[in-house]
């Protein structure tokens, strides 16, 4: 039976979506990063049914979404002078830290670690969801794990619409990829994953971070494997933006460019522009979707075009690196 997708506007919606969490089942529902796929955060038995219905390996911990400072109490044992300058600089916001963990938080949800990855989601329909159930959220992105990220609630229903109980449409995320993840675990905080909160606007705030290993065997945090965000179709990043192959004449291959498609692109079976001005705050709304699309056409393979890495454009080069890893 698939999922019954209910407008997030209605407050009935939301109503029901929190019952389901507080009754031990998944919801799921948008942020301004991804679509995600939540469970009641302090509920093993529910935390065990997202890891089933993503198929996703038990050493990689979920993030748990929070709705209010105070509920922090029953996430994490302690907080930094470091913390509360992010907090206070960057939530709500698409920025999820690594905190010592309270044991109210299951080990499941945190695969064992004494850690937890917590953030609180900047999107109004994540927040009413969270307040409404009453307690805090663990929800990796909703679709098969390794699988490229669902932006709309029709890429929610068409990976998991039938292991799941209920789909909150709350219509496109206006980020498109998952939250930037800092830990401040150690004596310096620590980059895990880039996202929309850049480098540079974290130093502005706490100086300078080091940067993880861009693959890692024990996540400490969701997006670190080398390959994840993937299509099913094989994926090859070009050398250069300025140079288009020209594809072997038995293949049919699909284009992604981050600027306006040119005569010569006709040489592609499918084309898909991320942002005919080079803006990357809108080539990554639109990423995870027209990876999709092109995933959908049966293409024998997928080029993609680089962009410069700076900024947002680490985070965008980050999943497309993951994506086209084998």
């Amino acid at each position: 039976m698939k999922a019954q997708i209910l407008p997030a506007s209605a407050p009935e919606s939301i109503r029901l979506a929190a019952e389901t969490i507080r009754m031990g089942g998944l919801v799921a529902f948008p942020t301004e990063t991804v679509y995600g796929l939540g469970c009641d955060a302090l509920n093993p038995d529910a935390a065990a049914k997202v890891f089933e219905a993503k198929q996703r390996p038990q050493f990689d911990p979920l993030i748990v979404h929070i709705a209010d400072r105070r509920q922090l109490d029953n996430v994490v044992r302690t907080l930094t002078s470091t913390a509360w300058q992010l907090i206070d600089q960057f939530w709500p916001g698409p920025l999820t830290l690594v905190l010592p963990k309270q044991p109210t938080i299951p080990d499941l949800v945190t695969a064992g670690l004494d850690t937890v990855a917590v953030r609180m989601p900047n999107h109004p329909v994540a927040q009413a969801l969270i307040r409404e159930a009453g307690t805090p959220i663990a929800a990796p992105s909703a679709n098969p794990f390794g699988y490229v990220s669902p932006t709309t609630a029709q890429h929610v229903a068409d990976g998991l619409g039938s292991a799941i109980d209920l789909i909150l449409d709350g219509g496109p995320c206006p980020v498109g990829v998952e939250s930037t993840i800092v830990s401040l675990i150690g004596p310096q905080a620590e980059l895990l994953r880039p996202g929309s909160i850049t480098l540079e606007q974290l130093s502005a705030f706490i100086g300078s971070l080091s940067r993880s290993s861009s693959v890692v065997d024990q996540p400490t945090a969701p997006g670190q494997l080398a390959r994840h965000y993937a299509t099913q179709t094989p994926v090859t990043i070009l050398t250069s933006a300025k140079t288009r192959p020209t594809p072997p004449k038995n293949e049919r291959a699909g284009l992604l460019i981050f600027s306006e498609a040119s005569a010569a692109d006709e040489r592609f079976a499918a084309v898909e522009v991320l942002s005919t001005t080079g803006d990357l705050r809108e080539a990554a709304r639109h990423l995870f979707a027209a990876l999709r699309r092109l995933d959908a056409q049966g293409l024998d393979r997928i080029y993609v075009e680089p962009c410069q890495e700076e900024g947002l454009g680490i985070a965008i080069m980050d999943r497309l690196r993951r994506c086209a890893a084998s």
